[in-house]
């Protein structure tokens, strides 16, 4: 009897065992019940271990810039700001300059792209001097630029008296842009423009490094124009009938 009753109770259990579903590893057809989520959760399994792109890393870095400076800024507190752990950050972004250096690439690209759309119409000439302007105007009052040079100025000095750095080599590219396109339009100086674009270079960085010495008893509006005046006289063709 015991035996028999053994016997039932496993069969019943072998039933139930058959009969309980038992959980597919094959993904569903597209046209399947549950495929969208299946799909959104792959997606995002496989996006979990970037899902913290470096946009956000280097918005951490900026405000953490902004209010410490970049001396004082780290790789932990960046990563705390990001809600990221230090190894993640690191992989990305070996030290605390590098973020600092591609945050200020991001940012002076963006300038960039604002002053062009500012240049407004009329000769290579005039739209160079509108965009130059622009830019400058921009570059003065930007918050990441202006904290640099507030608080950590000295990091600056080897490119302005050792080598150019990424943000000065884009800045002679855009100059150098308008100055083709004003040698072909007739509006600019015929010159070298490798020579022509880096003696701008040179001469725009002051005015926007020396902002505080520049401004100092001095109308900025005035200084603006003073420079839109130097601009167009240095680079205006020599001949009478120039644009």
């Amino acid at each position: 009897m015991a035996s028999e009753r053994h016997r039932s109770t496993s069969a019943r259990r072998a039933d139930l065992v058959r009969s309980a579903p038992i959980a597919s590893t094959r993904a569903p057809e597209a046209d399947e019940p549950g495929a969208d989520q299946h799909v959104r959760t792959a997606e995002h399994i496989r996006r979990a271990p970037n899902r913290v792109g470096d946009a956000e890393l280097l918005t951490a870095a900026r405000e953490c810039v902004l209010d410490l400076g970049v001396r004082r800024s780290t790789l932990a507190e960046i990563a705390r700001r990001a809600r990221v752990s230090r190894m993640t950050l690191y992989r990305r972004f070996p030290d605390v300059d590098s973020l600092v250096t591609a945050l200020m690439t991001t940012e002076f690209a963006e300038i960039l792209h604002h002053a062009r759309a500012a240049e407004g119409t009329g000769s290579a000439r005039n739209r160079l001097v509108n965009a130059v302007l622009r830019c400058v105007r921009l570059l003065r009052s930007a918050p990441l630029l202006r904290r640099v040079l507030e608080t950590d100025a000295e990091l600056l000095l080897p490119y302005l008296v050792e080598q150019l750095g990424s943000t000065q080599l884009a800045a002679e590219r855009f100059l150098r842009d308008y100055l083709v396109q004003g040698h072909l339009d007739g509006s600019i100086r015929r010159a070298d423009p490798a020579a022509q674009s880096r003696a701008l270079l040179m001469t725009l960085q002051s005015f926007v490094v020396s902002t505080g010495p520049a401004e100092t008893g001095v109308d900025p509006a005035a200084l603006a124009e003073e420079l839109a005046h130097l601009l167009d006289a240095a680079l205006r063709p020599e001949t009478a009938d120039a644009p």
